[in-house]
């Protein structure tokens, strides 16, 4: 297949690139910025996902997008929501538009589990009218589309609003963590690679009309989470917890009874958490 991911420049993006090149597809990435990650035989463009001439052009020849362009960070959403609302909303609708003009017809979306749950600020919302977006135009424009709900993601090229590269950076750096929150909150963190290749079996047919729950297989509390670094580190971490929640965050589930139940997509074998975070750890010292 002929694939365009959109923000392929990105965390997200760029692993899925990888991945689909790895399975031996031909890949698009499209994005803002040029990307430090991209490979022999992956097609760069250069483009803004509110361009709807440019995206059709990059789209000529494809036969599915992963649309991965997003304000993804809660803060920034929450300080500038004008342009939150433009990429995650209006920039959504302009790339469904593209991929109807250049006749593509699988359509996956990168959502978030924030989309279940009263937390998540203007994100959610933004993210939340994307799938609406999705749900009621999929048909009219000929697309058979798939929304991929994203958890807790982790690994390399992570950027510094990513909670795990955060706490292990100042782990090893300063020797010292300090959380947002009591300890108690819980999430399931899934390594980008797992769940770049999950991203990747969603083509199937079979998920077609689908919203798939992407994340990890072990649930722990963030309290276990800095002490299993620091363990790694070999016990020498000062760890405070500040006790005052990130408003936004949802501390247990991002569930909540109003919204509709996706299915969850697993892998058979996945990267632990242990070695994910050894080898970040490693990857921040140098090693």
């Amino acid at each position: 297949m002929r694939i365009l991911i959109t923000g392929g420049s990105g965390f997200l993006g760029s692993h899925i690139a990888d991945e689909a090149s790895r399975r031996g597809n031909d890949v698009v990435v499209y994005d803002l910025q040029p990307s430090p990650w991209r490979t022999d035989g992956q097609m760069e463009v250069i483009g803004d996902v509110l361009d709807v001439e440019e995206l059709t052009r990059a789209m000529a020849g494809c036969d599915a997008v992963y649309h991965c362009a997003a304000v993804a960070d809660l803060l920034k959403a929450r300080v500038d929501p004008r342009a939150s609302i433009s990429v995650n909303v209006l920039g959504t609708l302009t790339v469904m538009e593209a991929a109807q003009a250049a006749g593509v017809r699988r359509f996956l979306h990168a959502s978030t589990v924030y989309v279940y749950s009263r937390t998540g600020s203007v994100y959610r919302t933004t993210k939340r009218a994307a799938e609406g977006l999705i749900t009621d135009l999929s048909q009219e424009l000929g697309l058979e589309s798939t929304v991929l709900r994203f958890g807790s993601l982790y690994g390399p090229r992570a950027d510094s609003d990513n909670a795990i590269l955060r706490l292990t950076s100042q782990a090893v750096r300063d020797r010292k963590i300090d959380f947002w929150g009591d300890g108690s909150e819980v999430r399931e963190y899934i390594h980008i690679r797992d769940a770049a290749a999950l991203a990747l079996d969603a083509l199937s047919e079979s998920f077609v009309g689908q919203s798939l729950h992407i994340s990890g297989r072990e649930r722990l509390t963030t309290r276990e989470l800095v002490e299993t670094i620091a363990e790694i580190l070999g016990g020498d971490i000062s760890i405070t917890f500040e006790d005052e929640p990130f408003e936004g965050r949802y501390r247990l589930t991002p569930f909540s009874h109003e919204d509709e139940p996706g299915r969850r997509l697993v892998n058979s074998t996945y990267i632990d958490l242990g070695l994910g975070l050894l080898e970040q750890i490693r990857a921040i010292s140098g090693e």
